[in-house]
């Protein structure tokens, strides 16, 4: 007996030791359990045990360096302090002999840490001198200094991983403070929680509003694909824990919070079955929190430049909108102005006009083929029912087609409550455009919407200036700046000058009606016969004019020649015409305010020496008159 209770003495002052060595240095479970061992080896020979610690019906080794290699995970624990009987030493269970590396155990006693629902499991090959130890009077006191000790050290060891937590959080906190980089603070994130949680793996999911040039991967975060615990954890701002069996994952999803909304979801994966602690699950909240509120810092902070830089690119639409811009130059800028400020794949602009959709020369080639059309289709459709612009983060999903593009913003142009057309912007990688670029566009958009519209209608209007309203040929006024424009750049010309003969007879036969209906059918003609090598215009009554520049003399005869001959057959009822004509090159050109006087000079002299044909003009023809 003296010699266990010297035993006794002897293990107690070693355990000693060991709790003020823990106390004063920063050692691992690894180097407490190899003492603890050396202890067992000295005093009862044992040369191999193993240190269990029985945790939330999960079984791990104590020490990370264990020389027992076993999948605990498969073995089945439910509730194992029943299934022991109440003796400090026991024979290991059978359902603990079914794995093969601890067949070489014969005993085990469990040490009660303290902690509720904790304990550790000794298994050792007994020896004779464990035995005799075993059944004496001084093992109770033994299992119970041990019972101290293990709570001690598990104690101090957990202090000190929590110290050595929260120091990498203030630091990173510091950090945090300091700096308005997205990518350093997501980076640190999960630097952090990857240093505190080695074994896991760890993953970011960022709401939509992320900033498009982050360098750190992260999973966009999408209500549609998200698991239910992922969606409850960003709409509640509370950490939910999900047992994911098809994953054979244990995922945690803690909110990355700011004080004005979530961004995001930390998501830590563990094994399947594995139960996170308070202290892990407050490490990892307070964690996400800061990161949060950092994440919001910087995002607020590149917000209020990149609004001072939207509202000088909408200052500088508008100005230059607002230019009296045609409505080519007007696409154009605009065009220019979202590649510059959504870096979009394809570009498109439509127009409305009724019920048809006018594709604008400034769209990319895209929208000119069949899958373009299929993105012109379904944002027309939208707008016959509404005015509310489209944000689509995943075409294919939504069209229900296989497409190379799945982000698509589109915008309706808007005008006294009336749809005149809409805008549309693409890129192939989902989730590309961000909510922010989103308003942004609307804006540009909106405050385009208007100048776009007058444009088109100065256009219109100044069509129907530049044309007759019966014939659709040109105005006077047009012709007159045509003639007067080729005279100073070009090198040659003609101008023929055509009178309808015997026009009055015409409508006092048959009305006015159908003296307007040969007024088109002549014009008709002209347009036909001169094409785009010049311009055709009513000059005044029954009177029409033809200007063709950069033309030979004797080419200038033969098609005015064969406009003469041409209009009895092109009219009904058949009429002729005179015309006077005027040619000129660059040795002789003749001054403009005397262009006209010639030609009307050439018509009279063809009126008054017989009609149905044209004469050319010559000087002593001043003189008959």
């Amino acid at each position: 007996m003296s010699e266990h209770r010297e035993i006794l003495t002897n293990v107690k002052s070693d355990l000693l030791s060991l709790c003020i060595d823990s106390m004063n240095q920063k050692n691992c479970y690894d180097e407490y359990v190899q003492l603890i061992q050396n202890c067992f080896k000295q005093y009862f020979e044992i040369d191999r045990c193993c240190f269990l610690l029985y945790e939330n019906d999960s079984l791990n080794p104590l020490n990370r360096k264990s020389s027992v290699k076993v999948d605990f995970a498969d073995i089945q624990l439910s509730n194992l302090c029943t299934q022991l009987p109440t003796e400090k030493l026991i024979e290991v269970p059978k359902f603990l002999l079914n794995e093969k590396e601890l067949n070489e155990f014969s005993h085990l006693f469990l040490l009660n840490t303290g902690s509720s629902g904790v304990c550790c499991m000794i298994l050792l090959d007994a020896t004779a001198k464990w035995m005799s130890f075993s059944h004496g009077e001084y093992f109770e006191n033994f299992v119970d200094t041990l019972s101290k000790v293990l709570k001690v050290l598990c104690k101090n060891i957990d202090i000190i991983h929590n110290e050595n937590q929260y120091r990498k959080l203030y630091n990173m906190t510091d950090l945090f403070h300091s700096t308005m980089d997205i990518d350093l603070i997501l980076e640190n994130m999960l630097i952090t929680i990857q240093d505190n949680f080695p074994d896991f793996n760890v993953e970011l999911i960022l709401s939509n509003d992320h900033d498009r040039q982050t360098k750190v991967h992260i999973k966009p975060f999408d209500y549609l694909s998200e698991r239910p615990a992922a969606i409850e954890a960003f709409v509640s701002g509370k950490i939910t824990v999900d047992q994911a069996e098809e994953l054979n994952h244990c995922l945690l999803n803690a909110p990355i919070k700011g004080r004005q909304a979530i961004y995001g979801i930390l998501q830590v994966s563990a094994p399947m079955g594995y139960a996170f602690s308070k202290t892990q699950e407050d490490f990892i909240r307070m964690l996400a929190h800061a990161s949060g509120n950092a994440l919001e810092n910087a995002k607020l902070y590149h917000q209020s430049h990149r609004l001072i830089s939207d509202l000088q690119l909408i200052n500088e639409t508008s100005h230059r909108l607002n230019m009296k811009l045609g409505s080519k130059e007007m696409f154009m800028f605009l065009h220019k102005q979202l590649k510059k400020s959504f870096q979009p794949m394809e570009i498109c602009f439509v127009l409305k006009n009724d019920s048809e959709l006018e594709l604008v020369e400034e769209s990319t080639e895209l929208f000119h083929t069949e899958e373009g059309s299929v993105f012109i289709n379904h944002v027309s459709k939208h707008f016959e029912n509404s005015q509310e612009p489209l944000f689509i983060a995943d075409c294919s999903r939504l069209i229900g087609k296989n497409l190379q593009y799945n982000s698509m913003m589109a915008i309706p142009m808007i005008v006294e409550q009336r749809i005149n057309g809409f805008s549309i912007v693409l890129h192939r990688e989902s989730y590309f455009f961000s909510f922010d670029s989103f308003k942004l566009m609307q804006s540009l958009i909106h405050h385009s919407s208007l100048a776009i519209a007058n444009s088109i209608l100065r256009n219109k209007l100044q069509e129907m200036v530049d044309h007759d309203h019966l014939t659709k040929l040109h105005a006077r006024s047009f012709l007159d700046k045509y003639i007067e424009n080729s005279l100073q750049h070009d090198g040659s010309g003609m101008f023929l000058l055509i009178d309808i003969d015997n026009f009055k007879k015409v409508n006092d036969t048959y009305g006015h009606q159908v003296g307007d209906e040969v007024l088109v059918q002549i014009g008709n003609q002209l347009r036909t016969i001169i094409g785009t090598r010049g311009i055709c215009a009513r000059w005044g009554g029954e009177e029409l004019a033809v200007y063709v520049p950069n033309i030979l003399v004797e080419e200038a005869g033969k098609l005015a020649a064969q406009i003469v001959m041409s209009i009895p057959e092109a009219t009904n009822p058949a009429v002729t015409v005179s015309a006077g004509l005027i040619t000129w090159n660059a040795t002789d050109r003749p001054e403009y305010n005397k262009f006209f006087l010639y030609a009307d000079t050439a018509l009279y002299n063809a009126k008054s020496t017989g009609k149905n044909k044209y004469l050319t003009f010559k000087e002593s023809m001043l003189f008959q008159q």
